[in-house]
């Protein structure tokens, strides 16, 4: 099942994807899609129903993060080899954690705005979790149980900020619109292995990243065990898992960035599609103007 929320940022209605790719509207038995159906009855009261006896929406409206909610996002850094040998940095012993900002979830299509003063921001495609059952503590064997679904995420990174400007990597990750999510959450019964999807990277329609979930350094079931020794995963927590190779700051001779007008399209097998378009820094009065 493919769980998404359509309209106008802060008006998105619930819904989810028929068997033909049409969205059909699902707040006559939901209000939104919230951490509360991504466990127990809820989930399997939405997987009962027959996507052809909900309302059709016409057109393409735009699409919300899938989840409202979510209250932890949570990343996973150098989880791929071959990106870390990139990035000049040696591959991790254990899971490199950090936070990116709740405020900074953002739609799959939205707008990507570089930051002010800005001149390193950069890109990632990435397989994410979603939390749907409460887990601390939890052993490896038994962390897909606590797994409701898989969303793609992009990453995106103000590299400057991440690691010139002393402390920790969250100043270069939470910035606002830096958490595109969607379009969609597929619930784990239809992924399957989520340790053999491919993914990729387009900027401005030439291919930047490929790669496949296969060659992380953590699988997702590590990566839920280990992060659960730290914390309690709630319903509705995202963890994004890592990028593989092919970002700016890795782009031979030079590395570069991301500049107002460029168009970012990803994607990830069974996961779906995503595409930005940067614009420049403006100020939030700018912007509801």
């Amino acid at each position: 099942m493919k769980l998404l929320r359509y309209g106008p940022k802060g008006l998105e209605k619930p819904g989810l994807l028929d068997g033909k790719g049409r969205i059909r509207d699902l707040s006559g038995l939901v209000s939104d899609i919230t951490p509360d159906l991504l466990h127990g009855e809820g989930l399997a009261r939405l997987k009962a129903v027959d996507p052809e006896s909900l309302p059709l929406v016409e057109g393409e409206p735009r699409l919300g993060t899938p989840v409202n909610g979510s209250r932890k996002f949570i990343a996973i850094g150098l989880n791929f080899a071959d990106h870390a040998a990139e990035s000049g940095l040696p591959e991790p012993t254990e899971p490199v954690v950090f936070m990116k900002a709740i405020t900074c979830l953002t739609g799959p299509n939205d707008e990507v705005m570089i930051p002010r003063g800005s001149e390193k921001t950069d890109w990632e495609v990435e397989l994410g979790i979603v939390i749907g059952r409460a887990a601390s503590y939890v052993e490896q064997a038994q962390a897909l149980d606590h797994v409701a679904g898989y969303v793609l995420i992009n990453d995106v990174s103000e590299r400057a900020f991440q690691t010139e400007r002393g402390g920790t990597w969250d100043k270069g990750k939470g910035c606002d619109t830096f958490g595109p999510v969607g379009p969609w959450v597929v619930t784990a019964d239809e992924v399957g292995d989520p340790q053999d999807l491919d993914m990729w990277l387009d900027l401005n329609g030439k291919r930047m990243q490929t790669g496949n979930t296969r060659t992380m350094i953590f699988g997702v079931a590590e990566i839920v065990s280990y992060v659960s020794q730290f914390m309690t995963l709630e319903p509705g927590d995202l963890i994004t898992t890592g990028t593989p190779p092919g970002v700016g700051l890795g782009q031979k001779p030079e590395p570069f960035y991301l500049k107002p007008g460029d168009v970012m399209t990803l994607g990830i097998e069974k996961l779906g599609q995503q595409r930005q378009t940067v614009v420049a820094w403006r100020a939030a009065t700018e912007e509801a103007a």
